[in-house]
C-alpha cells in the first residue's frame, strides 16, 4: 500500500510500503480517511528530530488520524465493521506501572506513531488496539475525528488546571496546541480567555471564538492586558503553550495569587525561572506531556456542540498532493492552524 515516507531530513515521499502487521484478536483493521500534519511532524521533516528521538531510518508520518473500520479482531465486541472513528496513537505497557497509575502517557515503554523508530498512520489501512480505537459520533465529521489527537492535549491541560466555573485563563500562544487549550478551558467552564502571540492572523481566528480575548503583544503588554481585565488581580490561570523561553518572565506576572500555571508548550532549551516570584504568589504548577484517558471526553464535547473545531482547518490535500502539503506545513503561513490530508473525497 501507499505512504508518506519521511526518508531523512528535507527528504519526504509517497511510495510502496508493506501491509500493515496482522490482525491480532483485540485489534481492528482500519482504512484511514484523513490524518492531521502536526507540528511534529514539520519538525521531524525540516530537523530529522526532535531531542532524543532521531530519524535514523525511513519512518511513516502521521498520527492525528481518522477512518473506518475494515475488520474486528475475535475478541473486539465494541465496535462494528463500518464505524467511523478515530485512535489515540500512543500505545503504552499495559502491565506498566505508569499504566497501572493511569499515567500511562508517560510510560517510557509506550510507542507512540510517528515517534522514531516507530512509523506513523499516513497510509491506506492501519491496524490498532481496539481499547485505543474511539468512535466518532455521526455529527462529528472525518475531519472533526482527525482533530481529537490534538484537542486530547488541550482537555489534558485544562483538567490538570483544576478550572473552576468563571475563571479567567491567559493562553500565552496562538498555534493549534493554544487554541485547543483555550477552547477546552472555555468548554471546562473558563468565562474568558486572554490568548496572546505576536501573529495578527492566528489571533484573528482564535477572536472568532466567544470568550476569547486576543492580545498581539507586538501591540500591547500581556502583563498589562491581565491587568485591564482582571481589575489588577491577575490571571486564575496561565497556560504557557508556545515553547518559547521568552514568554517566561510573564507567567507568574500574569498569574494571580493562589493561582495555577500549566506548562503546555515544550521549550527546546532549559529556562531560567524565578522561584521566588512563584514562592510570594504560593503558584501551583502542573506539566502537560501528551494526554490520559482523554480520547472519549474530547469526543463527547466535540459531538455535544460545545466546541467548534471546523473553523481550524485552515486547507485539505488529497493523499496524492501529501509532499506539497508538507511544504505547505514548513512554510509555516500565518493564517494556518491545521493542515490535513485525506484519502477521501474534499
Amino acid at each position: 500500500m501507499k505512504a508518506v515516507v519521511l526518508d531523512r531530513q528535507n527528504e519526504i515521499e509517497i511510495r510502496d510500503v508493506p501491509a500493515p502487521r496482522a490482525l491480532g484478536a483485540n485489534d481492528v483493521r482500519i482504512r484511514i480517511h484523513t490524518v492531521g500534519i502536526c507540528g511534529s511532524d514539520v519538525h521531524y521533516f525540516q530537523h530529522g528530530r526532535i531531542g532524543p528521538y532521531v530519524v535514523e531510518t525511513p519512518m511513516i508520518l502521521g498520527h492525528e488520524a481518522s477512518g473506518t473500520i475494515l475488520e474486528l479482531g475475535s475478541d473486539v465486541t465494541h465496535l462494528a465493521v463500518g464505524d467511523r472513528v478515530c485512535m489515540e496513537p500512543g500505545i503504552p505497557n499495559p502491565n506498566s506501572r505508569a499504566s497501572k497509575l493511569g499515567i500511562y502517557n508517560v510510560d517510557p515503554d509506550v510507542q507512540f506513531w510517528a515517534t522514531p523508530p516507530v512509523d506513523g498512520c499516513l497510509m491506506n489501512e492501519v491496524v490498532h488496539p481496539a481499547s485505543f480505537t474511539f468512535k466518532l459520533p455521526d455529527n462529528v465529521s472525518f475531519a472533526e475525528g482527525a482533530m481529537v489527537e490534538p484537542f486530547a492535549i488541550g482537555m489534558q491541560a485544562a483538567t490538570k488546571a483544576k478550572i473552576k466555573p468563571g475563571d479567567t485563563v491567559v493562553v500565552i500562544g496562538a498555534g493549534t496546541i493554544g487554541l485547543m487549550t483555550a477552547l477546552a478551558a472555555l468548554a471546562g467552564g473558563a468565562a474568558r480567555a486572554i490568548v496572546s502571540d505576536m501573529s495578527t492572523e492566528k489571533l484573528a481566528i482564535a477572536a472568532r471564538y466567544p470568550g476569547v480575548i486576543p492580545c498581539n503583544v507586538r501591540e500591547t503588554s500581556l502583563v498589562e492586558k491581565v491587568a485591564e481585565v482582571t481589575s489588577g488581580w491577575g490571571a486564575d490561570v496561565v497556560f504557557e503553550c508556545s515553547g518559547s523561553p521568552r514568554v517566561f518572565a510573564d507567567l507568574m506576572t500574569c498569574a494571580c495569587p493562589g493561582g495555577a500555571v500549566v506548562l503546555v508548550g515544550i521549550p527546546i532549551d532549559p529556562v531560567p525561572f524565578d522561584v521566588a516570584a512563584a514562592q510570594a504568589k504560593e503558584l501551583r504548577f502542573e506539566t502537560i506531556f501528551r494526554y490520559a484517558n482523554m480520547y472519549d471526553r474530547a469526543i463527547d464535547l466535540i459531538g455535544s456542540g460545545k466546541v467548534d473545531l471546523k473553523p481550524l482547518v485552515s486547507r485539505t490535500y488529497k493523499f496524492e498532493e501529501a509532499v506539497e502539503a508538507f511544504e505547505r506545513a514548513s512554510a509555516g503561513h500565518p493564517t494556518d492552524v491545521k493542515l490535513q490530508i485525506t484519502f477521501g473525497d474534499i
